[in-house]
């Protein structure tokens, strides 16, 4: 790296630091004017209402309507919300009565995942403005099927949440990977290393709670008695409402990953893994995986374990884009570049083969999830889906990559990718790009 180079980057991590820092594509204040938008949220226990929080600290956001189809949490809400704003707000707990509601502008889609695409699909019809909640689409599938929705609604905004897009030390990390100086980058680490989560303790069958609609929260998933395990938060970990921590945390990671490299569909996956910490807990996703991803010029690695913090590079999750010349290190608490050098051994280092990037730091005060629904705001106000920094297409291919990793664990396969056919070398894997809808349930045709 030139010294100009090396200058221009340090100038911009100082602007990061007092949080001034605005790039072309990444829009982070809203073009504010005297009208409100009126958001409606469909799924509201968890991300679903932050993600409305994180709207509402935008005084020209109100939101007009809470659907959920636990009233226990419906009501929950309601009273958080009389705490923020003024206005009144209606209570669903069908989204299609919601979607049906003329007040309503813009949808937030805080359902688990097996409802993405149904819902986003629906609510592009009835004219809606959405931001739904990652990962994008429960398959391969439902992803092309949601692309091809948006496309059939041009004027109609979708974010994905996918939000450390928005973060201006991301967009930091993502030009120094771009600008060539770390060389030719051959692999690519993604990894989540989560110590917060334990075994989930096995529990039986159980009557459905009082106030939920549990065949509206199956929708098109297959009929199963009610567990405590499965609702809320855990369905995460259950294959047939999600796709464990490879599409919870592993979008985020991803996204950063190939968003960086340019890079789209791989042309092999190869996994192993399995739930070798908590073999016997209620669990159905592997607590340990690795994947590895082969694209035309790099490979990805991806890495996950539960109840473990300490992971590659003493960083608890991130990216690590390993170069010729360096390794630069990202993570929601900053970067830093690692310099290779010339001769290098154990008794003397040898000449650093780039010259020094400063470590950068996130700035304490910027919330980028904020940072990320005002950008959604401001696409919507301009009306310019080139102004979204996580549009539908670009934000599926995390989600499509990582339903791909999940298919080569399942298969306990190397699996190449036929693009033109939309399908793999393998027959089994072939089977898995398509979900089943059941109950009663269509899939979006589009």
């Amino acid at each position: 790296m030139t010294t100009d180079n090396r200058r221009t980057f340090i100038k911009k991590s100082s602007m990061l630091a007092s949080g001034l820092a605005v790039q072309p594509g990444f829009n982070y204040l809203p073009n504010l004017f005297n009208d409100n938008i009126r958001f409606g949220v469909i799924g509201c226990n968890g991300m679903g209402w932050s993600n409305m929080r994180a709207h509402l600290h935008m005084e020209d956001i109100i939101c007009t309507a809470i659907c959920d189809v636990d009233q226990n949490v419906v009501s929950r809400r309601v009273k958080d919300y009389a705490q923020m704003r003024p206005n009144q707000v209606k209570t669903y707990n069908d989204y299609r009565a919601l979607l049906a509601d003329k007040e309503v502008d813009a949808v937030i889609i805080g359902t688990p995942d097996h409802w993405h695409c149904k819902i986003l699909c629906d609510a592009l019809e009835a004219g809606k403005h959405v931001y739904v909640e990652k990962p994008l689409a429960n398959s391969i599938h439902e992803a092309q099927v949601m692309q091809r929705a948006a496309t059939a609604h041009p004027h109609l905004m979708i974010q994905v949440g996918q939000w450390q897009r928005s973060g201006p030390h991301y967009r930091e990390a993502i030009d120094i990977v771009q600008s060539g100086v770390l060389g030719n980058i051959r692999l690519v680490k993604v990894w989540a290393y989560q110590g917060w989560m334990k075994p989930v303790d096995v529990v039986p069958d159980s009557p459905v709670p009082e106030g939920v609609d549990y065949n509206m929260w199956l929708g098109p998933a297959r009929r199963r008695p009610f567990n405590a395990n499965r609702f809320h938060f855990n369905f995460r970990w259950f294959w047939d409402y999600a796709g464990g921590l490879m599409t919870d945390w592993g979008v985020h990671e991803i996204d950063i990953a190939l968003y960086a490299m340019k890079a789209e569909a791989p042309k092999s996956v190869v996994a192993s893994g399995g739930k070798l910490a908590y073999p016997d807990d209620a669990s159905e996703t592997p607590d340990t995986l690795q994947a590895i991803f082969e694209y035309d010029n790099f490979n990805m690695l991806w890495d996950h374990a539960t109840g473990i913090d300490s992971g590659p590079y003493g960083r608890r999750e991130g990216v690590a884009f390993i170069g010729n010349n360096g390794t630069l290190v990202v993570d929601r608490q900053g970067y830093d570049v690692i310099e290779e050098r010339e001769d290098f051994n154990y008794s003397q280092e040898g000449q650093a083969k780039m010259e020094l990037i400063e470590e950068v730091k996130k700035p304490a005060e910027l919330n980028y999830l904020v940072l990320h629904c005002r950008n959604f705001v401001n696409a919507i106000k301009e009306g310019d889906i080139k102004l979204l920094n996580t549009n539908i297409f670009s934000g599926s291919v995390a989600a499509v990559n990582a339903h791909m990793g999940n298919i080569a664990y399942k298969t306990g396969k190397r699996i190449y990718w036929n693009a033109s056919k939309n399908e793999f070398n393998v027959k089994e894997a072939s089977k898995m790009i398509r979900p089943v809808y059941h109950n009663g349930w269509r899939l979006p045709q589009y």
